[in-house]
């Protein structure tokens, strides 16, 4: 078995939009949500700081990093289609249980579904091959769990990954990619 790889997932920092589906939506993060961030990141040692595309998450990356650090879309939330934006109150209650039950068999109108993300998310984290620290989503770091621990629907929506919260990963490549949770604050 080769080495393994750290890799640290780090939702982005609370957004001015709060509430919401926020997939695709551009909000951006609130000043005490990127302080969050840069505090949550103290103490971690990485090669590489690289984030999602979507302001929120790239602004923290940036000041967890004093400058500006490379952006990936494949880091990005899960897309909402037209409930993108929403307040889940303002969605169908039928369409959104179906989704939350099965997101996969049960998109968003217009939306992406659920293997897309994870198929995104399992080729972007494959690039990782030195300790890195991603600012990203909840549901592409949910992704990265499906993909790499084999955690069902179900268990992934038992995580509770708050703003700024940190997932703490060990990767193995060989012989298929896999990992081992290592923290989550």
């Amino acid at each position: 078995m080769s080495d393994a790889v750290p890799l640290y997932l780090m939702r982005h920092g609370a957004p001015v939009l709060t509430g919401r589906l926020l997939g695709r939506t551009d909000s951006a993060a609130t000043e005490p949500g990127v302080a969050a961030c840069v505090g949550q990141a103290e103490g971690l040692e990485v090669a590489a700081i690289l984030s999602s595309d979507l302001q929120r998450a790239s602004a923290c990356a940036a000041a967890i990093a004093g400058r500006a650090v490379a952006t990936d879309a494949r880091w990005r939330e899960l897309d909402f289609g037209a409930w993108d934006g929403l307040a889940a109150a303002d969605v169908d209650a039928g369409a959104l249980g179906l989704f939350w039950d099965d997101p996969d068999a049960n998109p968003p109108p217009g939306g992406e579904r659920w293997s897309a993300l994870t198929a995104r998310v399992a080729a972007a984290v494959a690039e990782v091959v030195a300790p890195t620290l991603v600012v990203t989503h909840g549901g592409a770091m949910r992704a990265a769990l499906a993909g790499l621990c084999g955690f069902g629907q179900r268990e992934l929506w038992a995580f509770d990954l708050p703003y700024a919260s940190v997932l703490a990963l060990k990767i193995w490549r060989e012989p298929t990619p896999t990992a081992q949770i290592v923290g989550l604050w």
